[in-house]
């Protein structure tokens, strides 16, 4: 009985890699051997997971791994490679990104250029770039919300400040789905305000990376994480007293005189407006005149007494 001896080759495929198994020649199983038969050859495949992917060196390599594990992209999620190669997802993307095959390529690791150090950062550049564009549309997938959900709930994106918010997971989002306007930005869906990154590799992020609508669909597909409102604010207090509504109230009226103030000013426009100082000259100037007038009905008086007196003696 022969014993065949078989040898492993590899293929690459999209997902791994493919294992053919086939005889090869030795002194003691020639490849004329009659008995082997190429209907009896089975080849075993075995697909590996995007995840399971053996590691090679270079730049070209693996860059979706690369990207999610590099300082600063902590508030990405991995791109789902079938999504990155159906064109229909990159529609109208090409006219945004400069190099954009090439930063495509680059993406889906099949970037084979051979070019410079300042082609290739210049490259590097648009890819990001090209990310966090198709990053806006794949978080609003099924897929996607799916994804940026599990790093909702660990609070991968931070927790709210706010005291009364009791440390509630926060969601980037942006401002403006228009690229290069606005950083990203920290929504907190208890108490609808929003906060910057604490991280200054986060606080450059594009915005439009996250888009202005995914925070508000992700709450629509799951309704159930929908947090109750914060209903809690703070009270001032003076020595245990609350501080009345009227002190507020002057605050707020102080505030709106200094606001118009500004706008007549940048207008040249004078303002009708008294400051204290003013007021309290006003007052200083009525109490004078009302000195001044007292001053004289009285020596209007004595004056007239004085001629009734003269009058009466002549008589």
């Amino acid at each position: 009985m022969h014993h065949t001896a078989f040898q492993e080759s590899k293929l690459p495929t999209s997902y791994g890699f493919v294992a053919l198994h086939f005889p090869i020649a030795s002194a003691s199983t020639p490849l004329e051997d009659s008995s082997f038969l190429l209907e009896d050859l089975h080849p075993l495949v075995f697909i590996m997971p995007p995840g399971k992917r053996p590691r090679t060196s270079g730049l070209t390599r693996y860059y979706l791994d690369q990207f999610i594990s590099s300082r600063g992209n902590e508030y990405f999620c991995e791109i789902d490679e079938e999504y990155l190669t159906d064109r229909f997802n990159l529609t109208g993307l090409n006219t945004e990104v400069q190099y954009y095959q090439y930063a495509l390529d680059l993406i889906t690791d099949v970037f084979d250029l051979d070019c410079d150090d300042d082609m290739r950062e210049a490259i590097e550049k648009s890819a990001r770039h090209l990310y966090g564009l198709v990053h806006a549309r794949y978080i609003v997938t099924t897929r996607g919300l799916a994804k940026m959900l599990e790093k909702y709930k660990k609070a991968d994106f931070g927790k709210c400040p706010r005291v009364h918010c009791n440390s509630h997971p926060l969601l980037p989002v942006g401002l403006t789905d228009v690229p290069n306007q606005k950083p990203v930005k920290l929504w907190c869906a208890r108490c609808e305000d929003l906060y910057n990154p604490k991280s200054s590799r986060h606080a450059t992020i594009d915005g439009a990376y996250f888009g202005t609508s995914f925070a508000q669909i992700l709450f629509q597909v799951y309704p159930s994480l929908t947090p109750t409102k914060s209903t809690e604010r703070h009270t001032p207090r003076c020595y245990g007293f609350k501080v009345h509504a009227s002190a507020a109230l002057e605050r707020w009226q102080d505030e709106q005189r200094d606001t118009m103030r500004r706008r007549l000013k940048r207008q040249e426009v004078e303002p009708g407006f008294k400051d204290d100082g003013d007021v309290d000259d006003d007052e200083e100037e009525e109490e004078e005149d009302d000195d001044e007038e007292l001053e004289f009905q009285e020596g209007a008086a004595a004056a007239a007494q004085a001629e009734a007196g003269a009058q009466h003696v002549a008589g």
